[in-house]
């Protein structure tokens, strides 16, 4: 069950400094938030069958190396961890040449549409969720993962 999202950067998302916008890697995380969603069962008919969709709750981006006009890149999921109704995903950008240039770590939380509300996933969804949980199970947590914010002081 993997998961690649595939784009490449449009002239409109130059800023400049002649490289991709910082909101533009937060719209390619966007893109590919949803697509992940798609892929684990909640597309749009499903959406509207199980009156269910997924907001973000809180994300956490990581800058790693610049992405000029006309690069290609591709990002993957990785479900870090789960429960009845969050998944806390990760998403990693690769350049064409393979170098991870930007991770976006995640909350999603499962939402009953016609509650307005948290509520635990479709059981068709949390099996998917689950299927790709375990299929990353033993890899090792990305060193972006759980990372916060401050200057380090000696």
């Amino acid at each position: 069950m993997e998961f690649h999202y595939k784009h490449t950067v449009p002239s409109e998302w130059v800023d400049y400094n002649g490289h991709m916008n910082d909101a533009e890697y937060n719209r390619a995380f966007s893109q590919a938030t949803d697509a992940f969603i798609d892929h684990i069962g909640l597309d749009e008919p499903s959406r509207s069958h199980f009156q269910y969709t997924m907001f973000t709750l809180e994300t956490h981006t990581c800058y790693l190396q610049e992405m000029k006009e006309g690069a290609s890149f591709t990002i993957t999921a990785q479900v870090l961890d789960y429960d009845a109704k969050r998944v806390h995903l990760f998403l990693s950008m690769h350049n064409a040449e393979g170098d991870l240039v930007a991770t976006l770590e995640e909350m999603l939380m499962g939402i009953d549409q016609n509650e307005g509300r948290a509520a635990p996933f479709p059981k068709a969804v949390e099996e998917k969720i689950d299927a790709f949980y375990q299929k990353h199970a033993n890899q090792e947590q990305p060193n972006q993962a759980g990372r916060t914010i401050g200057i380090r002081r000696k």
